[in-house]
């Protein structure tokens, strides 16, 4: 027996525990009820039958309501899905590709790159010494971090499918509305600390890594404005300038530029051909489908860590951006890509990992597929320039 049904079995052995729970809990409670002394039946007919009338629906609605628990307690349980990402099978490892050491490129690998520092050598300060010390710039792309995009509260994707609570607040919902039936979603959206290359230890003593562990970093389901856009205006106010046809159509010119090369930075409120990054929330008007609706969703959780200082810039050509991160409330789009791990992950092909905004016609189908196929995780892999001494 595998990993995989191992931990299969292990879910489904949960479910049935917690329904058995239920049903027990439930079973004792109606029995106190239903073994409550009757009323006093020394009254009036009348008033006797009305006595018995309330006790049996009393028992009635109690019924009901243990039925509902149990069931819905099973459906949790059964409707999250996941897998954990396998660091050698899930994950595209040409994508670290293009590397460059100064102005030459050691390797493109057939992938497209963000410009990189010319100038050699480097001179970056190194405390506590207090003179710059001279090095070489690097740029690569490092896989960096983890996202999943679920329409259940508290479900792990890339964590193998972990239920970590049961809540009907912010349940993710798909629907049609308006006179011309459009399409709207709602997802939540997990964020893990993943810099899988140094807790590998695929290179050792390299300051360019970020020398972190395994972590979840954020959680939507605890943010009370990932589920209002009113309360998101708090951290995006300069929304209302782009909620308009004009500022909406200049998006396919970011639509665009993403699927030939990478995404127009100046365009800060637009996500390609996803949609729009604003507002900051979990609410979709326009869904397309699950690949295209986890991609903005993915677009939405960068661009709003980046306005709360969660995350920073670590790519640029000067030297104060390849000394260090430096603080970046407004995200920079052609610093990233994105590479889905769950429910297929995309590891060959020019279309493994794409920046944010490219079309998903060339490789979203088949990606999505009732079930299992309805929440997706995706690798975040981030420009990293640096200038190494």
């Amino acid at each position: 027996m595998n990993s995989a049904s191992i931990w299969a079995f292990l879910k489904h052995l949960r479910g049935t525990i917690l329904q058995i729970t239920s049903i027990s809990e439930c079973l004792g409670s109606l029995k106190n009820l239903a073994c409550k002394k009757t009323p006093s039946f020394a009254l009036k007919a009348k008033v006797t039958q009305r006595e018995k009338i309330r006790h049996i629906l009393r028992i009635a609605l109690f019924t009901h309501g243990c039925l509902f628990v149990v069931f819905n307690s099973s459906a949790y349980s059964t409707l999250c899905s996941g897998r954990f990402v396998n660091p050698i099978t899930d994950i595209c490892w040409s994508c670290l590709f293009p590397i460059s050491i100064g102005p030459v490129k050691v390797n493109t690998g057939g992938r497209q790159d963000t410009p990189n520092p010319h100038q050699i050598p480097c001179f970056c300060p190194r405390p506590p010494l207090p003179t710059p010390i001279p090095g070489i710039p690097i740029g690569f792309w490092e896989p960096a971090r983890l996202l999943d995009v679920t329409r259940i509260p508290f479900c792990m994707v890339s964590m193998g499918g972990l239920q970590l609570g049961q809540s009907t607040v912010g349940y993710g919902v798909h629907g049609s509305s308006g006179a011309r039936r459009t399409q709207n979603s709602f997802y939540q959206v997990h964020w893990y600390i993943y810099p899988v290359i140094y807790w590998l230890e695929l290179l050792t003593d390299f300051l360019c890594l970020e020398q972190q562990s395994f972590d979840v970093g954020y959680i939507t389901e605890l943010d009370p404005l990932w589920n209002e856009d009113e309360l998101s205006f708090i951290l995006n106010p300069e929304a209302i300038l782009f909620g308009n046809p004009l500022a909406q159509a200049a998006c396919s010119a970011d639509c665009t530029a993403a699927s030939l090369d990478f995404p127009l930075d100046t365009l800060f409120w637009c996500n390609g051909c996803q949609g729009s990054l604003y507002p900051f929330t979990g609410n979709i008007a326009a869904h397309n489908g699950g690949v295209q609706a986890s991609l903005l969703m993915v677009g939405r959780m960068m661009a709003k860590l980046h306005r709360e200082l969660l995350l920073w810039g670590t790519s640029g050509t000067t030297n104060r951006e390849i000394c260090q991160k430096y603080p970046l409330p407004i995200i920079k789009k052609s610093q990233y890509k994105t590479q889905m791990t769950y429910p297929r992950p995309t590891t060959q092909g020019p279309t493994a990992c794409n920046p944010l905004g490219r079309t998903e016609v060339f490789w979203g189908a088949g990606r999505e597929f009732p079930y299992k196929g309805e929440d997706f995780g995706y690798l975040i892999w981030r420009k990293k320039n640096c200038c190494a001494s």
